[in-house]
């Protein structure tokens, strides 16, 4: 039977595709080590789990489409520590995970053939929300020999045209770990209002800034706010990646209306994990600093373990739980069947996501994995000698 050809052309997730070659190798009693995905091993806090358990309904009804009024009212209060003022309410829609909103404003924003720049690599998911609706990415590619730094705004400029909506970006960055600072983002919302497109901005891990660095949220420039969509979602800094709640945060009033229409025909996001996600809100803010500190530790560990692999590269990352590495090998995914496959290292092995579907043009990132430091320094230090080994087993097997 025929299948359509827009799912045909679907890329199977590089973070998920290799799961049943890490089946295949937990079968045979070998240790996994999961650094392919963001998912944290940090305890989800107290109170979103006592919501979980007071959860007693006779009935769980449909709720609101655009969310429960407690959440976004606590919505509102939470992005005041942030310097969000003025925001309310109506501003704000619950969306199933950070995801739904990422796809929500692609398809708010754009018709089909229309385009949205990227700077990449990216958050790779986007690139099936964007085959959902359509509509093309445009690269503009950061390099990881300047630390995946914004690139040039002239490089923007020049790839505006009659059909772009607008600019996505992703701040801390995945896969990255960039932090676009205050003076990068002024430069994008400057030429997104002079062309009279909008910046998306996926602030997910706004939490995890290190180095004593701030963030800087997209919400804090009110002379830009017709034209900003920030992304969040409780996945992350809450550890509740499983919940699948998120928002899609914007003062233009049209943007908000319209994508409620979406969010009207999905009904309404889960009941419990908005419980569970208002209750969150409510955690001691040493619950978040805390769950900082830890992850800050594990990067700092990690980090200085890849690094010193010979013949690894790797950019030092400013935000997030994630970093790109690139390795003395060819093709990245080949490396990384071969260490399901074939390899492990006292009992263990590593799995990590192949950064080349991270990229929009063809052929980068091909040698270039994405690791994600959300395990405890004992599993993370295993890791990296895995890969130590792992490579020096596969370069042998290559010559």
């Amino acid at each position: 039977m025929r299948m359509s050809k827009r799912i045909s052309s679907f890329q199977c997730s590089p973070i998920r595709r290799l799961v049943p070659f890490s089946r295949e190798a937990e079968a045979k009693g070998i240790h996994v080590i999961h650094l392919n995905i963001g998912q944290p091993d940090i305890k989800t806090p107290n109170e979103a789990l006592a919501a979980i358990h007071s959860f007693e309904p006779e009935t769980i009804a449909y709720g609101l489409s655009e969310g429960e009024f407690p959440l976004r009212k606590a919505l509102v209060n939470y992005y005041l520590k942030y310097g969000v003022y003025g925001l309310g309410e109506s501003d704000i829609l619950i969306t199933t995970g950070g995801s739904e909103a990422i796809q929500f404003s692609i398809l708010t924003l754009c018709d089909p053939g229309d385009e949205i720049i990227i700077p990449e690599p990216y958050y790779t998911n986007v690139g099936t929300f964007s085959n959902i609706a359509m509509v093309n990415l445009v690269p503009v590619t950061s390099s990881i020999d300047d630390g995946f730094s914004l690139p040039p705004i002239a490089s923007f400029a020049e790839k505006i045209g009659p059909k772009t909506r607008g600019i996505l970006l992703c701040s801390p960055n995945n896969p990255t770990g960039h932090v676009y600072s205050r003076k990068e983002l002024v430069a994008l919302l400057t030429l997104c209002k002079e062309k009279d497109i909008f910046l998306i901005v996926d602030e997910v891990y706004r939490e995890f800034c290190y180095d004593g660095q701030d963030f800087v949220s997209i919400l804090t420039f009110p002379e830009f706010q017709d034209r900003v969509i920030c992304v969040d979602s409780f996945s992350k800094r809450f550890s509740m990646c499983g919940a699948r709640i998120g928002a899609l945060v914007s003062r233009n009033k049209e943007v908000v209306s319209n994508a409620l229409k979406l969010a009207q025909a999905r009904l309404c996001p889960p009941a419990v994990e908005e419980e569970a996600a208002t209750a969150a809100l409510s955690a001691p803010d040493e619950y978040i600093q805390g769950v900082k500190r830890e992850y800050e530790e594990r990067r700092n560990f990690f980090f200085d373990k890849v690094s010193r692999i010979e013949g690894v590269k790797c950019s030092l990352p400013k935000g997030a739980f994630y970093f790109v590495a690139e390795l003395p090998i060819e093709d990245a995914e080949d490396f990384a069947v071969f260490m399901l496959k074939e390899f492990s290292y006292e009992g263990a092995t590593l799995m990590f996501a192949p950064a080349e579907d991270f990229y929009v043009t063809k052929g980068l990132g091909r040698n270039q994995i994405r690791l994600a430091y959300v395990l405890c320094k004992e599993e993370l230090e295993k890791a990296a000698l895995c890969l130590e080994k792992g490579l020096e087993a596969y370069k042998s097997r290559k010559h």
